[in-house]
This record gives C-alpha cells, structure tokens and sequence, in this order.
C-alpha cells in the first residue's frame, strides 16, 4: 500500500468524492500510478493523476520517476473501443456497410464457412473465430499481413452470427484488415489522422517513436482482500477459474493466440499495430475520445452522429460468453452496462483493459470517463480501482 502518494489534479465543485476515492486506491488497493479524467457536457471535471510512471521502478530514467499529467500506459484491450470507432465511423460515411459479409471486403475471410460472417459481428463479438488452432509467435502477431492470413484460414468455434464470445486478441486482425482493406490504410494512421489529431489526444495504435519516453511500465498488482474490493467479487467463480486453467479451454485458447505473449513493455510491442490491446493512451485522452463519441467536445469537434451512437450502443449480443464463461452484454464494438462490466448506469457504453484500465460514457448524464494505470489486477472486466472511481462518479453527478 502507499500511505504517503500525493495526489495532484483538478476536481470540478461536486466531484470531490472522485479525489478521495483515487486517493484510496493507493492507500487500499495498492495503486502505483494512475490517471483518472472525467468529462461533463464535453468538458473536464476531473483531472487527477498521482504515483510513479513505472511499476517496477525500472523504466529508462531509473528510480521513481512520478507519474505526470500526460503520462501515458499501455490500455489493453480498451484499445477495442477506439477500433470499433473506426469501422463505424466508416459506416458513418457510408464506407463500410455492417450488414455485408466480412468477405465481400476480404475474399480469404470466406474459408470454411465464414462467408456467412458479417461486419456487425466482429464487433459483436460473433465471428466465431476467438481462438487459433495454431498460437501465433510473438513475430507472427507483430506481422498484420500473416495474423490476418492465419484468421482468414481458421475454421469457425460455433456457426457465425449465432452466439458471441469475446475475441481477446483476434479482434485486432479481424478489425484491422477490414480497415485496411476499405480504405487502403492502417488503422493506426486512421487514428491518428481521423481521431487523434483532430481531437487533440495522447493516443496511439502505433506509438511513434518521438513519444516512447512518455510511455510508463506495466506491472501486476498482488491481488487486493476482499475488504478492500468493495463488494467486487475478487476471486472468480468455480467454472471460471477452471476454464482459465483449462489449456483446452476456449478461453485459454482465445487469451493464449499468441505464444508466448510479447513483452508489453518493449518498444517493438508499443510500436505495433494490435487494434484489439496495444492502444497508449493518457486518462485524459481516453475520457475525452468517450465525450467525443456522445457530444461536442469543448463546444466543438465531435465524432457520432445521433444515429451512429445508437448502433454502438444497442445490445447485440448478450447471456453468456463462450470465452469468458460469465454473462456479457455487447454493442457494436463496447461493453454494455452489467454485472460482468458495470459502468456509470443503463445508458453507458465502454470498454475495460484486462487488469484495470476502464474508460465508457453515459449519454444519460453527458460523462465520459478515462481511468488508466500501471499496476495490472486479475479482473478481466472489471478492477476495484476503477470500480470505485466508478461509484464516486455516481455519486457527484448524482
């Protein structure tokens, strides 16, 4: 724990509780640098960071660099929110229609019957191909044209488009090459150029090798008592926990794609192109991507249309999940309000990173929120820290 972090940051009149429940995270919970940004009607209320930079102390400037306001982490698979975005915001322009088949833009897709796959369902996580009878190297991953080869090749788990399961890691190449093959051009450059830049965000599908030292390093957390989890479940339920220890699992098969699993904190990993877990991103960035999503960020720029935010935001799959094992409900590309990923109420839509990292909005009330930090927990889909974040939120907007 760390009793003597000091918290630095701004909170908007009202939303004090939010400080005190991130200064509690590293008093309880065991934080060892973090950032949280909140926004309300496309403007920040919250802007808190605190910590050290790297986990471990062992980043490039050694010691305990503290952590600053625009330090950025690795976000995992919140990196999937920002992906889906891209493919709508395709659809928004009429590029990319979701109700064709996959293969009409990426004729290898259409191998062992996934000609019946369409763009809707590899958002909804209903493409059937979670898994790869054949892990990928860490080299293969690195490489989209072979990743995307190897996805095209693979026989689905179940028929497509009739149950979901969360595709942990293939969603990068089944949301990249989609991208690549509309519009000719990566989806870190679609980012950067349609989503980045013109919002102004600290936020990266490719990191630039000029940003490398803003980049701090992962670790993992010891598990927190039950006490301090606030009511979260800590310890997952009997099946769970079996599937996860299952190699021949769906489960382990899907988080087990690559093997084994690149270094997350080396250059080559940041560097790369992985749609669906390797996005950087400051707290601030991810907040105010999620407030661009549902309105006009500091009364200008925005990214959905009405209509565009309603299809990211309508349930499309939802009961259990074939990899996960526990119930989740699904847009077009986010998590949808629930037990297995709560967010802010019934009208937020989002995305957690595996091990703590959580960002969503809520058109119901304007928030958007951003949490990202550099200690990784258990949780899959959701983390005590930002589950407390979560609930003080609720509680100033209140």
């Amino acid at each position: 724990m760390n009793a003597d972090v000091v918290v630095h940051g701004t909170v908007a009149e009202g939303f004090e509780p939010v400080r005190d429940a991130f200064a509690r995270n590293f008093t309880a919970l065991g934080e060892r640098g973090a950032g949280v940004v909140v926004y309300r009607d496309g403007r920040p209320v919250v802007d808190l960071w605190g910590g050290t930079r790297d986990f471990d102390g062992a980043g490039a400037t050694g010691g305990a660099a503290p952590w600053e306001r625009g330090t950025a982490q690795v976000v995992r698979s919140a990196t999937k929110g920002v992906a889906a975005a891209v493919l709508l915001l395709l659809h928004q322009r009429g590029e990319l229609d979701l109700d064709a088949p996959v293969g009409a833009y990426w004729p290898e897709f259409k191998a062992y019957g996934k000609d019946r796959v369409l763009v809707r369902h590899v958002l909804a996580h209903r493409a059937g191909v979670p898994a790869l009878d054949r892990p990928l190297t860490p080299e293969q991953a690195l490489d989209p044209d072979v990743a995307a080869a190897a996805v095209a090749a693979q026989a689905p788990f179940w028929e497509p488009g009739t149950d979901h399961g969360y595709h942990a890691h293939t969603y990068s190449w089944l949301t990249g090459e989609l991208v690549r093959r509309v519009t000719g051009r990566s989806v870190r450059d679609v980012v950067a150029d349609e989503i980045a830049g013109p919002l102004g965000l600290d936020l990266w599908i490719g990191l630039p090798a000029s940003e490398a030292g803003r980049v701090g390093r992962l670790g993992r957390l010891a598990e927190p008592a039950a006490p301090a989890a606030a009511g979260l479940r800590t310890r997952p339920k009997p099946q769970v926990a079996a599937a996860y220890r299952d190699p021949a699992s769906l489960t382990r098969r899907a988080f087990d794609v690559v093997s084994p699993f690149p270094d997350e904190n080396s250059a080559a990993y940041h560097s790369a192109v992985l749609p669906a877990s390797n996005g950087v991103a400051t707290a601030g960035a991810l907040a105010r991507f999620y407030a661009a999503l549902i309105g006009e960020v500091d009364g200008g720029a925005r990214l959905f249309t009405p209509s565009t935010l309603a299809l990211a935001r309508t349930e499309a799959s939802a009961g259990p999940d074939r990899v996960l094992v526990v119930a989740t409900r699904l847009g077009l590309g986010y998590m949808l309000h629930g037990a297995a990923s709560p967010l802010l109420g019934p009208t937020s839509f989002g995305h957690p990173g595996r091990g703590g990292t959580l960002a969503f909005a809520d058109p119901e009330s304007g928030l958007a929120f951003g949490y990202v930090t550099n200690g990784m927990g258990r949780g899959v889909t959701a983390d005590a820290r930002a589950q407390a974040l979560v609930r003080a939120v609720r509680v100033a907007a209140a």
